[in-house]
């Protein structure tokens, strides 16, 4: 298992447009073949940014989700309301 945490800070006029974007999504990325979970994390500090956190069965499989035309139309909706450059980490648990 890996997860997947991704920062993006929106311009403070999209914020309501991004939660929304990520509302209508997230039970198809959730569905995504390997996705074993998806949430999104809002920073109480600055309400432009948010973290998504995905776990997925393998790193293949996040791999084909980057790639695919969901991931693609999702990020080309959202990348346009970004005021700073985004920021991703693929993890694993240290037991």
């Amino acid at each position: 298992m890996i997860k997947r945490l991704v920062k993006m800070t929106f311009k403070p006029s999209s914020v309501e447009l991004f939660k929304a974007v990520f509302a209508s999504k997230k039970a198809l990325i959730g569905a995504f073949p390997g996705c074993k979970g998806v949430e999104l994390l809002q920073s109480t500090a600055d309400e432009r940014i948010f973290f998504t956190s995905s776990v997925w069965e393998r790193e293949e499989d996040l791999e084909h989700y980057r790639v695919s035309p969901l991931f693609t139309e999702t990020w080309a909706t959202v990348k346009p309301h970004f005021d700073d450059r985004p920021e991703a980490w693929t993890l694993t648990l240290v037991e």
